[in-house]
Parts: C-alpha cells; sequence; structure tokens
C-alpha cells in the first residue's frame, strides 16, 4: 500500500480525535507519514517525535497486526525523540 493511500487512512482515523504534538513516521526510501496539526500528510518536515519502521510494518501496526511494545523491542520499530508523543499513539490506533 502507498504511502499516500495510508495517509488518508490515518486522516479519516483521526475525526473526532485530538492528537497532541507531532509524531513522523519514517519509512525510509518509501517516504514519511507526519501527523501534525490533527492532519496526516507525506510532507516531512521536523517532529517532536520520529518512529522508523518499514511500510510493510506500519501497515501492520495501524491495523492491529503488529503489537507496538514487541516490535519495540524485537527492533522492527526504532523511537527517536519524545517518547510520550510516541504513547499518545496507542490512543489514535486503539
Amino acid at each position: 500500500m502507498a504511502l499516500d493511500e495510508i495517509a488518508a487512512g490515518i486522516q479519516s482515523g483521526l475525526t473526532g480525535k485530538s492528537f497532541v504534538g507531532s509524531l513522523k513516521f519514517d519509512c525510509g526510501e518509501d517516504g514519511v507519514i507526519v501527523l501534525a496539526d490533527g492532519t496526516a500528510s507525506t510532507a516531512d518536515q521536523e517532529t517532536d517525535c520520529t518512529l522508523r519502521l518499514s511500510s510493510e510494518n506500519l501497515t501492520k501496526l495501524l491495523t492491529g497486526k503488529l503489537n507496538p511494545m514487541t516490535a519495540v523491542m524485537m527492533g522492527k520499530i526504532k523511537i527517536s525523540g519524545d517518547m510520550g508523543v510516541a504513547m499518545k499513539l496507542s490512543k489514535l490506533i486503539a
């Protein structure tokens, strides 16, 4: 699945939810998805927190097929920046 399609899905999932802070899903050569100011886009920018993972693992994470804590412990997700922002992500994808 292309990142722009994933970003559109995240955007629709943000409806009625609030997310304070900014977060970037960095999928390497596939690109990025940035959550900031209540929107999801593929435009790269500085964020409070960055999650580095493959686009395949991003899809699994967002569909509930990948447990975030297990993924971090197994090295499938690398987190840099504000861990508090990363922890808020669980409220959005639940």
